[in-house]
């Protein structure tokens, strides 16, 4: 299956092997306990543990993460819940973790909760691999690239190589990129994470996360973790996510060609400055980006004068919804800085393209500078 293309993959993955009269792919199992007689050994006991449609869920992930290759996939309730079973099960008192300072929204709020804990955390921006400054003595790196919302990305088997050579783990969130952008894990990463309410299930209708891994030590942490605090997904939400998946290259391909001919037309508009996508030639991420990732992403950022500009910008968006997250197949854009958890200008836009037709959007985001930025 490795030689296989991304869209035979995704649309082949997970499923199990074909049974005369039965679905390609079976429906979601609702169950809380299963027949267990004698001894409770087997795949399937109790419903908090272990469920038939995480199953194909997470074997379908695996192989996106690392075709062909033996990976353990978990899947989570959301992207948060993903994100702290690897921090929190690998973290111990007197450990050090180093996070990026612009990364997630959320990344603060587990920042105070592993200092709770006596965990000693660092942080350094994504961009110009800043981390590797202070990194010495951690117990894991945690790495975000391309960074959300600020879109850097750094060089992950340089951070990677350094992480490994002082007894470091590294994982890397890897939601702006989904596997057919980035594959972390083949970039020497322990840990592969993801929102998957994000570019992944792309309907915008789903929360969802998964973390995978090689190690199946790691592994089982990680799977513990998700057993102790009961993060687990929903049989409908797991089933709707592997049918999603489908369609990923199709959703994927795109969102960022249209999302660099977006960029493109941004770049030459007067008033839109702080013009950021990874696909550009002229990003200052751009030499890293094309090093590590096969696709760009579907989201672009730009800054425009200020706040009330930025939001009658929004307002005259017909193609897209004012509307956080990312990733989905109807185009969103917001004023980042309405949720105060992020360092940036109060014009800054984090615009995530859909699937829409490419000269519809970008007309449409002509069309709402031009009322925004008062030209004709």
């Amino acid at each position: 299956m490795n030689t296989m293309g991304d869209g035979t993959r995704a649309v082949r993955a997970g499923l199990p092997e074909p049974e005369q009269f039965e679905p390609t792919l079976p429906g979601p199992v609702f169950a809380a306990h299963f027949h267990l007689s004698g001894e409770p050994v087997g795949p399937y006991t109790y419903g908090r543990d272990t469920n038939p449609t995480w199953t194909h869920l997470e074997r379908a992930i695996g192989e996106l993460e690392a075709p062909g290759e033996p990976v353990e996939t978990t899947v989570f309730a959301s992207g948060m819940a993903a994100v702290s079973a690897v921090l929190l099960s690998q973290a111990r008192t007197g450990d050090v973790v180093v996070l990026p300072d612009d990364g997630y929204q959320a990344l603060p709020l587990v920042r105070e909760q592993l200092e709770a804990y006596g965990v000693e955390v660092r942080t350094a921006p994504t961009g110009g691999d800043a981390q590797l400054a202070v990194l010495e003595g951690a117990k894991l790196l945690w790495i975000e690239t391309p960074s959300n919302p600020g879109l850097d990305v750094c060089d992950v088997r340089r951070l990677v190589g350094a992480a490994h050579a002082a007894g470091t783990l590294v994982a890397v969130d890897n939601t702006l990129a989904t596997p057919l952008g980035q594959r972390p894990l083949e970039l020497g990463a322990d840990f592969s994470v993801a929102s998957d309410t994000k570019g992944m299930t792309g309907h915008g209708d789903i929360l969802l996360g998964h973390v995978s891994c090689r190690d199946p030590e790691l592994a089982a942490g990680v799977r513990r973790w998700r057993k102790v605090v009961g993060a687990i997904p929903g049989p409908m939400e797991a089933w709707l996510a592997h049918r999603s998946l489908a369609t990923l290259e199709l959703r994927i391909d795109r969102q960022c060609a249209t999302a660099l001919t977006l960029a493109e037309a941004l770049g030459r508009r007067q008033g839109v400055t702080g013009l950021r996508y990874p696909g550009l030639p002229t990003d200052p991420s751009y030499p890293n980006a094309a090093r590590q990732m096969r696709r760009f992403g579907s989201v672009v950022s730009f800054v425009l004068p200020d706040r009330e500009r930025a939001e009658r910008f929004l307002t005259e968006l017909r193609l897209a919804d004012d509307a956080t997250s990312f990733g989905g197949v109807r185009s969103t854009a917001e004023r980042r800085g309405r949720w105060g958890g992020d360092a940036v200008p109060e014009g800054f836009i984090r615009f995530s393209v859909g699937a829409e037709s490419p000269d519809d959007l970008v007309a449409d985001v002509e069309r709402a500078l031009d009322a925004a930025l008062g030209e004709s």
